[in-house]
């Protein structure tokens, strides 16, 4: 021991263009930007894939021929394979590559990489159930674990996916809820009966994430060798390191130049230098692993910022505002039942809207800016307000329409507002 978990997350976002209220009720295309700016979906997603999906790839499909006992983990956003599918087959079919090999596992979560697990649980499902057929559909596969949007977590969330028949649940190893405890162990959620539960070993996974290319950071520069040895040496003192980060780490957050690809080709052979050394899928780990105690997380947890919760997405009056309208229309939406209407409230509900609008600063500030891809949260703000707007209107129509027909109501009676809402209301 110890077994390495490598999870990648792969998402980009249907940003909303530059939506001005003059375009309320005469432009329904929210995300179709073709400018030469951050907002044009297509040229970030075919930047992105150019300098990381694509060579990063290429790699991991190389090591896995070179190295049997190499393994990965990945998992897509529904959003994210809408677009493949669209302007990037190419792509698409390099991941599908990977996960011909046998040794790729995909995790499952929402299909619109939303936070509707806490604003409504009825959503929330729906928007799984959508992502395990989509993964079908590209795939072939059924997903096993589950991992929540941001890596979102609370005991809640994990009696849902044991219920769900889940085997295990992934969240951040955040010292808050560990104490003393490491992250290097299986552990059971508390409250679930079956389920199992992996921990980010966050100190690492930001070693590579956040910290590889820092040239003031004292461990500058990070070699596949010394980060091999940090992992051998938890011999003895952990089951499994969990390596959790988006995949954009690998080219794209940091670069070519900064010399990560060749870290990562160097990494197999050096965690396989020492014998007890392997790599695992999460699945894997919790079948190889037995649980070590329980974990209570009673409040949310996720792997952004350094509070580690959902600050960086409803930390403020903006946020709370913008998220609190996208979910009051669930039940107007769904009853007009326009599938256009719906896909596109359902878009409006991707997290990385919310997180446009933050206005942290102190230690967060210059990351919030990087990913922003607006002048300024407020701008992200208006857009998306205008545009929830038009969507309003939409609905109205479309609801008039629906009775001059005589057409159904799709009225859900059973639509209840999840329990972990009150944590949003503190």
């Amino acid at each position: 021991m110890p077994s390495i978990c490598l999870y990648f997350q792969v998402h980009q976002p249907l940003r909303v263009k530059r939506y001005r209220v003059f375009d309320v009720g005469l432009d329904h295309e929210y995300f179709n930007d073709n400018s030469d700016t951050n907002l044009n979906n297509n040229k970030i997603l075919s930047k992105v894939s150019e300098k990381s999906y694509l060579p990063a790839n290429e790699l991991l499909l190389g090591l896995l021929k070179k190295y049997p006992q190499f393994k990965i983990s990945f998992s897509f956003s529904g959003v994210i394979l809408e677009q493949f599918e669209k302007n990037h087959k190419k792509v698409l079919n390099s991941f599908k590559k990977l996960v011909d090999s046998g040794r790729v596992e995909i995790l499952s979560e929402t299909y619109y990489h939303s936070l509707a697990f806490f604003y409504s649980t009825l959503e929330f499902e729906s928007q799984v159930k959508f992502h395990k057929e989509k993964i079908m559909e590209i795939f072939g596969i059924t997903p096993s674990v589950f991992r929540n949007t941001e890596l979102a977590y609370t005991n809640e969330l994990a009696k849902w996916a044991d219920k769900a028949g889940y085997k295990a649940i992934l969240a951040e190893g955040w010292d808050s809820f560990l104490g003393w405890r490491s992250p290097n162990f299986v552990y059971k959620p508390k409250g679930a009966k079956k389920i199992k539960l992996l921990l980010k070993n966050y100190k690492l996974s930001d070693d590579l994430a956040f910290r590889f290319s820092e040239k003031t950071w004292k461990e500058w520069p990070l070699t596949s060798e010394k980060f091999g040895k940090w992992v051998s040496d938890i011999n003895g003192n952990g089951q499994v390191v969990n390596l959790f980060m988006d995949y954009e780490t690998f080219g794209e957050h940091q670069w070519a130049e900064t010399g990560i690809f060749d870290f990562l080709e160097e990494l197999p052979k050096e965690i396989l230098k020492h014998p007890d050394n392997d790599f695992i899928t999460p699945s894997d780990a919790v079948k190889k692993y037995p649980v070590m105690d329980e974990i209570d997380v009673p409040y949310i947890v996720t792997w952004a910022d350094t509070e580690r919760d959902l600050s960086a997405w409803v930390g403020n009056s903006i946020q709370k505002s913008a998220i609190k309208l996208i979910y009051s229309l669930e039940n107007n939406v769904l009853e007009t039942n326009d599938k256009r209407l719906i896909d596109d409230w359902r878009k409006l509900q991707t997290s990385d809207h919310f997180y446009y609008m933050c206005t942290k600063w102190f230690s967060d500030g210059d990351v919030h800016k990087y990913f922003n891809p607006y002048e300024s949260p407020y701008d992200a703000f208006i857009s998306f307000m205008n545009a929830a707007t038009d969507l309003k209107i939409r609905i109205k129509h479309a609801k008039t329409r629906s009775r001059g027909r005589n057409v159904p109501k799709i009225t859900n009676d059973k639509l209840q507002m999840s329990s972990q809402t009150k944590y949003l209301n503190e």
